[in-house]
């Protein structure tokens, strides 16, 4: 026999390496054939079976009877195939069990190659199964080594790669650190799978949640949404279940325990616990805190909200470098301007002045059109005939030339801001776009 005790061998590895053992037994039976073939060339006809009570792998060859005798490979006499089978006649199929030792060495060294090759297929096939159902998961592992930025981290089962993009910044590691980690995806490759690690996507952050909250667990607390600047600050969302159950002091825990084991695992990276609302607006006031907010503007089709708060809330609410009103418009996916009371009112006064300089606009006019909504020329470019008939005295014929009016002027201004052509601001601003749909649940 090429392999001694196979069975032995068989649930040694199979215990080892956690591969199926009837992956190895077909991986053992296709190398024997591999041999067989090699040793006697390709047109032999060879099945191989596993015998489990004596651990045997058995080749057999099948040759068809015949009366003459033109091709002994494949060939076997009437009187040869009786001594086999008494009962066999011309054109009948024998399988007669081969001696696995005439393979010779050269055969035995292909049968063992494609051993080698189809474990490793089967070991790489286990991990694949192993971790993409873990996808999703946090995980331990211990720094291997570190190459060109990309952390190597041992899984015990395979390696698992932490790429540049995907550290918290500043945050370093050395050969033999033990690293946690979000598992962010897992690829069937060529070589063998490849786990990507992630310590910066939001999922991160909610998973290290789960694990600290029994609530969340339970369902009692549910997650409605993260949004991070990874190792700076971070925005959490969560509602309660149970009117009985404060879902922010749940995160938080028993004077921060809880919200104070998860910063320390991103290395000091500061989150706000929000109470998420179904009420789009009241959402993003909480997302604001601390700052106090007077009014939201919401525009639907632009999926914008133009937020309101006092002027000294103004920089609270648009935070170190933008970083408050970023990390909200990412937590509730609106699109976010946020202007002081003193801004608004001074835009406010703009645009009704010059929507009161169009002609044929008296301040009366001007009144009605804000009334109905129309606070500026773009908004009033944006309207029909229709929109304007409940207007008293305003025929169609005029509503049409105000609107042309409107749209001109609006035109000439939009010329202008691009041109650099700017009035000057009252203070800061923030106009923060909605973000990419990963940028929360």
């Amino acid at each position: 026999m090429l392999i001694t005790d196979i069975k032995r061998v068989v649930e040694q590895i199979s215990r080892d390496k956690g591969i199926e053992k009837d992956i190895l037994i077909k991986a053992l039976q296709e190398a024997l054939k591999s041999a067989a073939r090699k040793k006697f060339g390709n047109k032999i006809d060879i099945e191989t079976q596993y015998n489990a009570k004596t651990g045997e792998i058995e080749v057999f060859q099948f040759k068809e009877v015949a009366d003459v005798i033109t091709d002994p490979d494949m060939q076997v006499s009437l009187e040869e195939g009786r001594k086999l089978d008494p009962e066999c006649e011309i054109g009948d199929s024998l399988g007669m069990k081969m001696d696995t030792a005439v393979f010779g060495r050269i055969a035995a060294q292909s049968a063992k190659q494609v051993i080698i090759q189809k474990m490793k297929d089967a070991e790489r096939d286990a991990v694949y199964s192993s971790f993409v159902d873990r996808k999703g998961d946090i995980i331990n592992g211990i720094v291997q080594r570190i190459e060109h930025g990309n952390i190597i981290v041992n899984l015990g089962q395979t390696e698992a790669i932490l790429p540049t993009d995907q550290q918290i910044p500043k945050e370093s590691y050395r050969r033999g650190d033990r690293l946690r980690a979000y598992i962010q995806d897992v690829k069937e490759e060529s070589r063998g799978p490849q786990v990507i690690l992630s310590r910066t996507h939001p999922n991160f952050l909610i998973n290290l949640f789960k694990t600290e909250v029994p609530e969340i667990s339970e369902g009692i607390v549910v997650i409605k949404g993260a949004a991070r600047e990874p190792g700076v600050r971070a925005k959490f969302s969560v509602v309660s279940n149970d009117s009985d159950i404060d879902p922010v002091g749940a995160c938080v825990g028993v004077k921060g325990s809880r919200v104070q084991s998860v910063v320390q695992e991103l290395r000091g990276e500061k989150i706000d616990i929000i109470p998420w609302h179904m009420d789009a607006a009241k959402y993003v006031c909480n997302a604001l805190a601390p700052a106090e907010i007077l009014r939201v503007i919401i525009d639907e089709t632009k999926h914008a909200m133009e937020v309101i708060v006092p002027d000294e809330f103004l920089s609270i609410a648009i935070g170190k470098r933008g970083q408050n009103v970023r990390l909200a418009s990412k937590l509730t996916g609106w699109q976010l301007d946020v202007k002081s009371e003193k801004q608004y009112t001074d835009t406010m006064k703009e645009n009704y002045d010059v929507l009161a300089s169009l002609p044929g606009v008296s301040p009366s006019l001007a009144d009605t059109l804000c009334e109905k909504g129309f606070y500026s020329i773009e908004e009033l470019s944006h309207a029909s005939a229709e929109d304007l008939a409940d207007i008293e005295g305003l025929e169609e014929e005029m509503a049409l030339n105000l609107i042309s009016a409107a749209r001109h002027a609006f035109s000439g201004s939009q010329r202008k801001r691009r041109s650099g052509d700017k009035s000057p601001s009252a203070g800061k601003t923030a106009d923060i776009e909605a973000p990419d749909k990963d940028g929360s649940l």
